[in-house]
């Protein structure tokens, strides 16, 4: 029962730790306003890791590598956090369960990001007939762009709708699928 609390905790925090570093690198990355209450929130959230860590990761090409390093940190942590609490034997060489861990650590950061694009597609499609002038509308539209262009480009609206975000939450879904696959394949070799 406590090993269940224990574990329940450190995936619930962490968890949110590691969607907000992620978010905030995503932000970065794909420079939404700074303005948000969102972004604000996310900033004031992490700061005091991330820019200690500015010091020894610096950025490389516009990409946040401190902060993509520490999402991809924190997972791993919940990872072997998790697999200890549950008493899964790490009787493996050191090597490899550092190797497995951090792949599965790198697949689950892939996976939180298909789920950031899914939801934020859903909220912005729901906001474009309720509230189309809603602070969230800049972030939303900055995250989904992207992946939206690329369908706009092939399907034309019909009668005005546009159907785009139902594609791209379908692809959305087939490559959940994907890394989940991949995610069992790794987890049988570790």
């Amino acid at each position: 029962m406590t090993n269940q609390i224990l574990i329940f905790l450190l995936d619930t925090v962490l968890g949110l730790f590691s969607l907000a570093l992620l978010l905030r690198f995503y932000m970065q990355l794909l420079r939404t306003p700074y303005y948000n209450p969102l972004s604000k929130f996310l900033v004031a959230v992490t700061n005091f890791i991330v820019l200690p860590v500015r010091r020894i990761i610096p950025a490389w090409r516009g990409f946040d590598l401190s902060t993509l390093v520490l999402a991809w940190l924190t997972q791993f942590i919940i990872l072997a956090g998790v697999n200890i609490l549950k008493g899964y034997g790490l009787d493996s060489s050191p090597i490899s369960v550092f190797i497995g861990l951090g792949l599965l650590a790198l697949i689950e950061l892939v996976r939180m990001t298909l789920y950031i694009l899914m939801i934020m597609l859903i909220v912005q499609a729901v906001l474009s007939w309720i509230n189309p002038y809603s602070p969230l509308a800049p972030i939303l539209d900055g995250f989904t762009r992207p992946i939206l262009s690329i369908f706009q480009r092939y399907i034309p609206p019909i009668a005005n709708v546009d159907l785009s975000p139902l594609f791209a939450i379908i692809l959305l879904q087939l490559l959940l699928m994907i890394v989940e696959k991949v995610q069992q394949g790794i987890s049988v070799m570790f």
